[in-house]
């Protein structure tokens, strides 16, 4: 599953209270079910709750949802795509006046196939398709998020492949 690590990823670079301290934020995956077919093929597809607990936090939970939205436009469009799904969940839990631990949850798919490949003979590569929107929309590459005035997080945004390519798995 690289969806975790690679939203872990975004998030760090953008909010500048995970830089310096990345163990404020807690990840585990619940509800994982592999999802396949009785086919010629090798494919599946992981369907998944990723529930991300940002620890002790003291900023506006806006600071985490700017840049969330932004990876999620990306990555899990239909999340976006469809307002009738309830597939972005979020509790708090307030510790004091000052901080809340804010989880998280979204249900995250990847789809995975198995390619054949030339040489040699018998191997295959496993590609995990990127889950670009059919409407690709431009993303700015260096986003800034303000609250009152203040500047929150910021970060560098440029999509590492064109819609509907896939990446092979390293």
């Amino acid at each position: 599953m690289r969806k975790p690590i690679d939203l872990r990823q975004h998030l760090t670079a953008a909010i500048p209270d995970l830089q310096r301290d990345p163990e404020r934020l807690v990840m585990t995956v619940t509800g994982g079910q592999l999802q396949a077919t009785a086919n010629s093929k090798l494919a599946w597809c992981y369907a998944y709750t990723l529930r991300m607990i940002f620890l002790d936090w003291t900023l506006h939970s806006d600071v985490i949802m700017a840049p969330l939205l932004v990876w999620l436009h990306q990555h899990q469009n239909e999340l976006l795509a469809n307002p009738d799904k309830k597939g972005i969940r979020f509790e708090a839990e307030y510790l004091n006046t000052e901080s809340m631990d804010l989880v998280i949850y979204l249900d995250l798919t990847e789809r995975v196939i198995a390619k054949e490949r030339a040489e040699p003979a018998g191997s295959m590569d496993l590609v995990h398709f990127d889950d670009t929107p059919p409407m690709y929309m431009p993303m700015r590459e260096r986003w800034r998020v303000f609250i009152k005035g203040e500047q929150v997080a910021e970060w560098e945004y440029a999509p590492s492949q064109p819609p509907g390519s896939v990446a092979p798995t390293p």
